[in-house]
């Protein structure tokens, strides 16, 4: 654990830097003991100092992307600042919701500094704000174990096309955040390392696989983090804790130097605390890779042009009936209703469309993922890098003792039947069966969205559970992904964004808009209208 920043060991701004624009109360803030009473420069100035840091580092981590972007393009604060501000921010909340796997303090502060020295550039949209990558992602010279720990010691010597592109707009990358093991989860409590908790109740999960990214984000540790979505992993998290999450179209963002799960599911995309904040990251990190044969070759749109492009006065919003079934918590279906009436009574058409195969999704998604996982985790075998068995005898041993003692149980378990799917004499009963259900699963999609500038539906049939309660019923926990995954088998992209709180669990509840491929700036312009209107979650205070 780092030690927590004193007024001896932080450089100071000059007392009359101005911090207009910034949060409500910042510009007030002074870190000089000027002003105090006499007694306190004699008693307690040390003190009094620390208390106006600490207030002023809380202010400037409570700020949008939007707004701390903003901030140092105009130099009213510097990249050391910020950085230092989330790294502070860091200390205080990690005991509580263990977000991260590994931070790169020194690393940050050294980009900042050469950030600073420098000075603010306004041809890179994110100069000097700080994030966090989910650590499925590779990172140059930083460790990256997917949550496995079988690379528990891998530290790669290149970047992910979505990381490269972050530090290619000037964004500082304070660390990797914790996540299922292999993407393989619903709750982050699959890690082989330690259990994320969700910043709003300590006590109930931050969802997953991408519960590190949506912990980090909602508790002001970071002002964006990428995450990946196989089959929800980044619009659950953000709904069980109250921020915005985007799942692109696949193929919009490079999947470059992504430790895959399942190869035709798997996209990266942001988690940021407004939807003005999402379309700056998606800007960033979308593009044509050539490394990637699944990236698309088309130009990338301006998402935050978009913004405002779309008024929910004449908006025809398809509600699938098939996810207001049976199954959605009351307190689930009574903010989502709530949050209908409002976007109503704006003007905005709901229109009952029908996905009649969602009851299908699972078992296909589970066959295909699966599938995916047992090739691509074949090569994770104690031979060319990752864990290797000490003490082994011969070949096999290597193989089995290593693969044994570096995966966890999940992880086993879907190797294991994705490995059956595909073996001879059921390949074609279940996976080219899935894979035509599949293709039916897009269909209807793209049939509704005919009819509809884009689909509305819960993310998650209920909120956030208790850490622990679904860990001994894996069946349980995959029936979690019914709102989210058929999205996933479509290639189609969604967007997650909270609507308001259950009244029983006091916890947020998210809705997502669906769109068709590509339209990820018609569903941010849809999302942005919708924020305007509806409830807040309000913000965390740990």
């Amino acid at each position: 654990m780092r030690p927590k920043p004193t007024a001896s060991t932080l450089s100071y701004p000059a007392s009359s830097r101005a911090f207009s624009g910034l949060a409500p109360g910042l510009a007030d803030l002074r870190y000089t003991t000027a002003g105090l009473p006499p007694h306190t420069h004699a008693q307690h100035g040390t003190a009094a100092v620390q208390n106006i840091f600490e207030n002023t580092m809380t202010d400037i981590c409570s700020l949008s992307l939007t707004q701390a972007a903003q901030a140092l393009q105009k130099k009213e604060m510097s990249a050391h600042e910020a950085v230092t501000a989330c790294l502070a921010r860091m200390d205080a909340t990690e005991p509580a919701i263990a977000a991260m796997l590994t931070v790169d303090k020194d690393g940050a502060l050294a980009a900042a500094a050469a950030l600073d020295k420098q000075g603010p550039d306004p041809s890179k949209p994110l100069w000097g704000v700080p994030v966090t990558v989910k650590d499925a992602l590779s990172t140059k010279g930083l460790r990256t174990t997917a949550g496995s720990r079988i690379l528990e010691n891998y530290t790669p010597f290149y970047d992910a096309y979505a990381v490269q592109q972050l530090r290619e707009a000037g964004a500082v990358i304070l660390g990797k955040n914790n996540m299922d093991e292999f993407a393989m989860g619903s709750t982050t409590e699959n890690s082989s390392y330690h259990t994320t908790r969700n910043p709003r109740d300590t006590s109930k999960v931050p969802g997953g696989s991408s519960g590190g990214s949506a912990a980090s984000v909602t508790a002001g540790q970071c002002f964006a983090s990428l995450g990946t979505d196989t089959g929800g992993s980044i619009r659950q998290p953000a709904s069980l804790c109250g921020c915005v999450g985007l799942k692109p179209t696949y193929g919009r963002v490079s999947r470059y130097g992504v430790i895959a799960y399942g190869s035709s599911l798997d996209q990266v995309g942001p988690l940021t605390r407004s939807v003005e904040d999402c379309a700056r990251v998606l800007g960033v990190i979308a593009g044509h890779d050539q490394r990637d044969g699944t990236c698309a070759p088309r130009p990338v749109d301006d998402y935050v042009a978009a913004l405002g492009g779309k008024s929910l006065k004449g908006a025809r919003l398809g509600i699938p009936k098939e996810f207001f079934g049976e199954g959605l918590a009351p307190e689930v279906r009574a903010v989502c209703e709530n949050a209908m009436s409002m976007a109503k009574a704006q003007g905005a058409e709901l229109v009952e469309v029908s996905l009649p195969h969602t009851d299908a999704a699972i078992a296909t998604y589970y066959i295909i993922a699966m599938a995916e996982a047992s090739s691509n985790l074949a090569r994770f075998d104690g031979v060319r890098y990752g864990r290797r068995a000490a003490d082994i005898k011969n070949l096999e041993e290597l193989y089995v003792r290593s693969r044994t003692e570096g995966f966890g149980q999940e992880v086993k378990r879907r190797i294991m039947l994705g490995a059956y799917v595909l073996s001879s004499g059921y390949y074609d009963a279940y996976y080219r069966k899935a894979a035509q259900v599949r293709r039916l699963i897009r269909d209807e999609y793209l049939a509704a969205l005919d009819k509809c500038d884009a689909l509305w539906a819960p993310v998650s049939p209920v909120t956030a559970w208790n850490v622990g309660s679904l860990t001994a019923d894996p069946l349980q926990m995959y029936l979690m992904d019914a709102y989210t995954l058929s999205l996933n088998l479509a290639g189609l992209p969604g967007l997650s964004m909270p609507v308001g709180l259950g009244s029983e669990s006091g916890m947020p509840v998210g809705m997502q808009l669906f769109g068709k491929a590509f339209a990820e700036g018609d569903l941010l312009s849809l999302g942005y209208a919708l924020e305007q209107v509806l409830p807040g979650v309000g913000a965390v205070k740990l």
